[in-house]
C-alpha cells in the first residue's frame, strides 16, 4: 500500500510554503460537460502541437503555431483525414510548419483516429470526457495503440492541457512514485501503468481529489 495522501500533501505543503500556497498551485480540471463541448478540431490541434513539440524546441512550435493552424485548415478533422499524399508532401516545403515528414503524416493519422472515435462515441470529445479516472491508464494505452506518436508524454500532455483529469508522468512524478515504491523501473510497461493507476485510485479514495491534483502534489514533494 502506498504512503497516505495526507503525508504526501503535508510534504508538498511544507515545501510550497503552506497549505494555502499549495492549494493555489493545484489546477482544476474541466468538467465532463465542458470537455465534451470542445470541438474535435481542438483535440486534433492539441495532439498535433504535442507531437511536434516532442524532442524539439517548444518555443519554435509556439511561434509557428498560427502557421500550423492555417496550413492544416484549422485542424478540421475531416479535411485533415482526407488529405492526400500530395497534400502532405507539399507541406514538406511549407515554411509555416516544422517540416518533419513523419510528424506531418501523424496529423492525417490522428484525424482518422478521431473520426473513428466519433463514429463509436458520437464525438471524440465525448469519449475523452466520459473516460473514468479509475481506469485512466487504459486511455493512455488507447492513445498509444490507436493514435500516431501519442505514446509517452505527447498524448498525456495533450489530455492535461485540454483539461482532462489526468496524471502526468513527468520526471518529478516518476521520481516520487519510485521513492514511494509504487514502481521500480520504467513507466512504459502495462504492469507499471497498472501499479501507478492502483496507487492513484487509493489516493483518490482517501482524499476525494482527482488525478490532476494528486499528480501535482506528488511532483511538489520532490526536491529540485
Amino acid at each position: 500500500m502506498p504512503v497516505s495522501f495526507a503525508e504526501l500533501y503535508a510534504r508538498a505543503a511544507e515545501r510550497k510554503g503552506g497549505a494555502h500556497a499549495l492549494e493555489s498551485a493545484l489546477p482544476i480540471p474541466r468538467s465532463r460537460d465542458e470537455l465534451a463541448a470542445i470541438p474535435d478540431a481542438r483535440w486534433l490541434a492539441e495532439m498535433t502541437k504535442r507531437v511536434f513539440q516532442a524532442g524539439f524546441n517548444w518555443s519554435v512550435v509556439e511561434t509557428k503555431w498560427p502557421g500550423f493552424e492555417a496550413a492544416f485548415d484549422g485542424f478540421d478533422v475531416r479535411k485533415c483525414a482526407m488529405a492526400s499524399d500530395d497534400d502532405l508532401d507539399r507541406l514538406l516545403s511549407d515554411t509555416r510548419v516544422v517540416r518533419n515528414g513523419a510528424k506531418i503524416r501523424s496529423v492525417r493519422e490522428n484525424a482518422a483516429f478521431l473520426l473513428d472515435l466519433a463514429v463509436e462515441h458520437g464525438s471524440a470529445a465525448r469519449m475523452f470526457a466520459d473516460w473514468p479516472a479509475e481506469t485512466y491508464s487504459g486511455l493512455l494505452e488507447l492513445l498509444k495503440a490507436r493514435g500516431a506518436r501519442l505514446g509517452g508524454l505527447a498524448g498525456s500532455l495533450a489530455l492535461r492541457t485540454m483539461g482532462k483529469d489526468s496524471f502526468l508522468l513527468s520526471t518529478d512524478v516518476v521520481t516520487a512514485l519510485k521513492r514511494e515504491g509504487v514502481i521500480d523501473g520504467p513507466v512504459t510497461s502495462r504492469r507499471a501503468l497498472q501499479s501507478i493507476q492502483g496507487a492513484f485510485n487509493e489516493w483518490m479514495a482517501e482524499s476525494g481529489r482527482g488525478l490532476t491534483q494528486i499528480s501535482r502534489v506528488l511532483a511538489l514533494t520532490v526536491d529540485r
